[in-house]
């Protein structure tokens, strides 16, 4: 079996409901993945919209998660360390978390949920961007996996 990641909450390519959106309770969808590479010391996971108007478009950066973990329960809080030690940055929108599609009217845009295998923690204090993720990151990748939906108004 190969890492993989999937949701409960929409199908690979699909819709996202309107509940993990702006529109709606604008919650976090549940995540689980599968098969994470031998060494895998814990995982982070970025999710953003390249399709956004002014560039991609980041809406969650989390980090930390502990390596026995095998997914994310849908409704995240939106603090920056979780009680399991998993740490969150801030999103495009400014805060913390999760922050759930939110396209201008049009076409629909794609949201990509991007996993990776960590091969140690990352001593990135909570609240740091994506960009500050990615640099914590290099070298220390073992693995990723991808889901994407789509959501439009």
């Amino acid at each position: 079996m190969t890492f993989s990641l999937t949701s409960t909450s929409f199908t690979p390519g699909g819709a996202i409901p309107r509940t993990y959106t702006a529109d709606g309770r604008d919650i976090s969808p549940s995540l689980a993945w599968e098969s994470p590479p031998v060494g895998t010391q814990s995982f982070a996971l970025i999710c953003d919209d390249p399709d956004a108007p002014m560039g991609t478009w980041v809406h969650w950066v989390i980090w930390n998660v502990p390596s026995p973990a095998r997914g994310l329960n849908e409704a995240v809080q939106h603090i920056k360390t979780l009680a399991d030690g998993s740490a969150q940055g801030k999103n495009d929108f400014g805060r913390i978390g999760y922050g759930g599609p939110s396209p201008p009217a049009g076409k629909p845009h794609r949201y990509f949920f991007h996993l990776y295998a960590v091969k140690e923690k990352l001593g990135l204090p909570a609240g740091a961007s994506r960009g500050e993720l990615e640099r914590a990151m290099q070298g220390r990748v073992l693995a990723t996996a991808e889901l994407f939906g789509t959501y439009k108004r």
